[in-house]
């Protein structure tokens, strides 16, 4: 049978899924060096195309749905602990906050996927993603506007023609309960219609307690949806749907004194019990794959992301030298959020030779529509100590604002990327990109150009350095009538890195090792601070900081080290500042370490029984801009195991983990008045079936 190279293009993107869901049987077959599901070969978003990690002049770390499933990751912050360059900020109102190489990940511009910019306000499903990219440095080359420190790019599972059915059930020692299914496969005998639907129930009861002794809950819902059709052996298009229901109590986060030590019970959350978020996330997308010729290709996609929030705050206040049973003030609200994401791209790829030289061209163009509304209407405020009755919710509802308050901003570039290949030993990377924006009062134009020079000293090694730049544009002035410098004129803000590497493959490429120095500067930086004491309506101070220069160094591992190790390992240096600032001169970013370090493991000491075992260092870190406040390092431990069986021709995989064996006490995330707290020994427990 003559093979498509449509078919053999799509190969790659699918083996990790084919082999997650492999059966017992086949699983044997291709144990050892061939089997290694820990690493893989490319990374789509790096270059949006399919060169290999060896080609790609830049750091990037790809985090399998092997180690995720292993872990038994529920959020998108478990996930992204096994790569050290990510540390993590705040978790308050039910959403993540993570930091790349120390610069924080913004939600409307330092997420993809699927190649698409992602509002991620939100705790990502990650029940339907076959890999996380994690892709470091200024991206604007070839997505738009994106932070200096890179992207995170969540790549989804994908239909196969082997039919698939997977239930799998997990709960952990608080009671919270998850429940998933995930089928699919071949609709026709032609296997040119196939699909897959996911399906995820999740019931979570948290270890932390509001004041008047009730538990925060939360109640997820996830369906998604992914068809794919070949038109032709050259031709295939893709339609895709999911869609999350996300209700949860709201924690904004603890309160720490000046020694960084926890105000109260570790478990006390100020916001009152009847606090909520209530959020409904929809994509609807489509994207075709057309083989033009045997060289090029066309690649389009189009998603439509609509995010509806209500958010019903009690927005407790923290005062200053504030100490356990003082009052403090909540000013009550309910608010409703209307985000609209429309993101379309069109790119064109081919490989051809020019005078004994080779490339692997690519010329394409995206674009993004926003809109933001949003209606709110505030409650009388009260005061609240310890012990008091909580009081009852505020008869309020957002529906009666009457007056809209709504954003908007499109924007497009034109980008262009040539991989050019002189000899096996010496290629070079170019590229550039053409971004136009245009907002009220804040049209924007740019052109950030990237290059990088790569020798092979062999087919296993890559020795490579690079120059990137990107570009945030903002509005003409401040706009924020609770700020004290509402008005500010705000100057953009522009990036740039230089970066050298080495990736090296060992043990017939099942062990990739890799490296990197990196120097990122960034200028027009905003630093926003909630007032310590504030007056009327006027509760927070926004500067621009001038220059922030964060330079340091990596090194991981990842891959098979024999036939029965596996290992993902990480770590990260980093010499992080604010420059050229009255304020903060010479003063570091909050939640950014000098040294993390990561490490996941598994083990298996024969075809039944699997051994995993993780560490997680965050050494310490600033809990404010002014750098008065200091957490402390700490180191978490994890382990797990798995057991398998084999029952009426039904693999089981039996999954026990226990997270922060040793119960160690530590700070995580955010700052003096939302700082997250680790959680202490936990278990879970899971079974997974794959009929």
């Amino acid at each position: 049978m003559k093979l498509s190279p449509l078919f053999i293009a799509l190969l790659a993107s699918t083996t990790a899924s084919v082999y997650a869901n492999a059966t017992d049987i086949e699983h044997i077959e291709v144990k050892g060096s061939y089997f290694n599901d820990y690493k893989v070969d490319n990374a789509n978003g790096a270059m949006r195309t399919s060169a290999s990690l060896l080609d790609t002049a830049q750091s990037v770390t790809v985090i399998t749905d092997t180690i995720v499933n292993e872990q038994l990751a529920t959020t998108l912050g478990e996930v992204l602990t096994n790569d050290a360059s990510l540390t993590p900020g705040s978790k308050q109102r039910n959403r993540e906050v993570f930091n790349l190489r120390g610069f924080e990940l913004s939600s409307s511009t330092g997420y993809l996927r699927d190649g698409h910019q992602h509002w991620s306000h939100y705790q990502q499903p990650i029940e339907i993603l076959q890999q996380v990219e994690v892709i470091k440095g200024p991206s604007s080359i070839l997505y738009g506007q994106s932070g200096p420190g890179g992207l995170v790019n969540m790549v989804t599972k994908k239909p196969t023609s082997q039919t698939l059915f997977k239930a799998s059930a997990d709960v952990d020692q608080h009671g919270s309960t998850r429940f998933m299914l995930d089928a699919g496969g071949a609709l026709t005998e032609s296997e040119d219609l196939r699909a897959r639907g996911i399906l995820v129930k999740q019931d979570v009861d948290y270890w932390r307690e509001y004041q008047n002794g009730e538990n925060r809950e939360r109640d997820r819902f996830l369906g998604a949806l992914i068809v794919d059709y070949d038109i032709s052996d050259n031709a295939l298009v893709r339609v895709h749907y999911d869609r999350t229901d996300d209700e949860a109590g709201l924690d904004t986060g603890a309160w720490i004194d000046s020694n960084a030590n926890v105000i109260g019970d570790d478990k006390t959350i100020r916001d009152m019990s009847w606090a909520f978020t209530d959020i409904t996330v929809e994509n609807l997308g489509v994207d075709l794959e057309v083989f033009l010729t045997e060289n090029w290709q066309v690649k389009l996609g189009y998603n439509e992301q609509t995010f509806e929030r209500q958010r019903f705050e009690s927005a407790p206040r923290k005062p200053s030298n504030f100490i356990e049973g003082d009052s403090y003030a909540s000013r009550p609200y309910d608010r409703f959020d209307d985000w609209q994401f429309k993101t379309a791209f069109v790119d064109f790829i081919g490989e051809f030779e020019t005078f004994g030289i080779q490339h692997q061209f690519l010329i394409g163009a995206n674009s993004l529509d926003y809109y933001y509304g949003q209606l709110k209407t505030n409650a009388e405020s009260f005061d609240f100590s310890a012990g008091q009755n909580e009081p009852f919710r505020p008869a309020i509802s957002y529906k009666t604002d009457d007056t809209v308050s709504s954003s908007a901003y499109d924007y497009y570039g034109i980008y262009m990327q040539d991989l050019i290949s002189f000899s096996p030993e010496w290629q070079l990377s170019l590229g550039g990109r053409y971004d136009k924006q245009s907002k009220e009062n804040s049209n924007n134009e740019s052109f950030v150009p990237k290059v990088g020079v790569l020798y092979h000293p062999n087919a296993s090694a890559t020795i490579y350095a690079s120059y990137s730049e990107g570009f945030e544009p903002q509005n003409e002035t401040l706009v924020n009538t609770n700020d004290v410098n509402n008005g500010m004129k705000l100057d953009a803000i522009t990036s740039e890195q230089k970066e050298i590497g080495i990736k090296w493959q060992l043990f017939d490429d099942r062990l990739m090792l890799s490296g990197a120095l990196f120097d990122i500067s960034k200028t027009g930086t905003l630093v926003s601070e909630d007032l310590v004491n504030p007056v009327d309506n006027i509760t927070s101070i926004t500067t621009q900081a001038g220059e922030q220069r964060h330079k340091g160094f990596e090194l991981a591992a990842q891959g098979a080290a024999t036939d029965r190790l596996f290992v993902m390992a990480s770590t990260m240096y980093l010499d992080a500042n604010y420059e050229r600032d009255a304020t903060l001169q010479g003063k570091r970013p909050t939640d950014a370490p000098k040294w993390s370090a990561s490490l996941w493991t598994r083990y298996e000491l024969n075809d039944v029984i699997a051994l995993n075992a993780g560490a997680f260092y965050e050494g310490e870190r600033f809990a404010d801009n002014a750098n008065t406040v200091t957490k402390d390092a700490y180191t978490r431990v994890d382990v797990g195991a798995t057991y398998k069986i084999n029952l009426n021709n039904t693999d089981v995989n039996l999954r026990l983990n226990i997270e922060n064996l040793f119960d160690t006490n530590y700070l995580a995330g955010g700052g003096l008045n939302n700082v997250t707290i680790g959680e202490g020994a936990s278990v879970r427990l899971a079974a997974q079936f794959s009929f």
